[in-house]
């Protein structure tokens, strides 16, 4: 029975590690050229999320090879017509964001995670992004994914107490006085776009329509 055990884990381990291929299907018919940014939905104490992680996301989606319709137009667009809040922005119906905008698709985003966390020894500063693709043309989801940064991936875990305790203590005090999560907002966004099962890449880049290298 052992030896069965034995020989049964190796094979239970690749098949863990094996992930199947993301669907592109849908987004590879559509081929949107250009993208409209809703304000994200902010699930995270955290007031300054929104405008961060919006802020963010445009670079990377035009190095992707997408138009991106300014952030400041979309919000100055929206506050002009009564729309204040990034939930009433995310209830508007595709076929008015396409008669506003004139973009090809919308770009959902809920902010899971902003911000900075604090216990005895240990401090991290995180943000998680999920976000989903729709097609302003028939409201067809195209695309959908998730990612996350954290100071923790930079930390050494092999510091003594009293380094942990002075590094959550800097880092306390460095967070408290700016917005620490900036930088994070910035890398989960990167990484929500042009990680291994992020968007296709669009009409102005060289590899146009190809999806982002699979994990293994």
């Amino acid at each position: 029975m052992v030896l069965i055990g034995a020989l049964l884990a190796p094979l239970l381990l690749g098949a863990c590690a094996t992930r199947p291929p993301k669907d592109y299907s849908a987004f590879q018919r559509a081929r949107p050229a250009s993208i409209l940014v809703l304000p994200p939905l902010n699930e995270s104490p955290d007031i300054k999320a929104t405008p961060a992680v919006w802020a963010a996301v445009t670079r990377p989606l035009a190095e992707a090879g997408y138009y991106v319709v300014p952030v400041t137009l979309t919000d100055e667009t929206f506050k002009q017509n009564g729309v204040t809040t990034s939930y009433d922005a995310q209830q508007i119906p595709a076929d008015r964001l396409r008669q506003f905008f004139g973009a090809d698709a919308a770009l959902y985003l809920t902010v899971r995670e902003y911000g900075s966390s604090y216990h005895v020894v240990v401090s991290e500063t995180a943000v998680r992004v999920n976000a989903k693709l729709v097609d302003l043309r028939d409201g067809a989801l195209l695309w959908e994914g998730t990612a996350r940064a954290s100071s923790a991936e930079q930390q050494q875990q092999s510091q003594g107490i009293i380094g942990l305790l002075v590094t959550a203590l800097v880092n306390q005090i460095i967070g408290s006085a700016t917005d620490a999560a900036y930088n994070y907002a910035a890398m989960a966004n990167a990484r929500l776009i042009g990680g291994p099962e992020g968007v296709l890449y669009g009409p102005r880049s060289p590899r146009s329509g190809q999806p982002p290298v699979q994990p293994h």
